[in-house]
């Protein structure tokens, strides 16, 4: 899995369009390995990311849960201090 996509779901405040749309670019990326599509392929990446991110709008508001909402800046940290022990300081 790339390690940029961020899990989104279950947060409070809730996941915002942007961070949809940033994994699903992340995501496209990754599967088409292209950080930056060609002009011939720009319009088939770009459509594949909207594509992506409105299923992924859809599925995440579709999923329900009964577990407290996660906190960002709580989460933040924890991913810091994960990566401060993987990397160093």
């Amino acid at each position: 899995m790339c390690r940029n996509i961020k899990i989104l779901f279950n947060f409070e405040p809730p996941v915002t369009d942007e961070e949809i749309r940033a994994a699903s670019l992340q995501f496209v990326r990754k599967i088409s390995g292209f950080s930056k599509p060609s002009k011939a392929n720009e319009g088939p990446f770009m459509a594949a990311v909207d594509e992506i991110a409105d299923a992924s709008s859809r599925f995440l508001r579709s999923l329900e849960t009964h577990a407290p909402s996660r906190n960002r800046e709580e989460e933040a940290a924890k991913a810091k201090a994960r990566a401060a022990e993987r990397f160093g300081a």
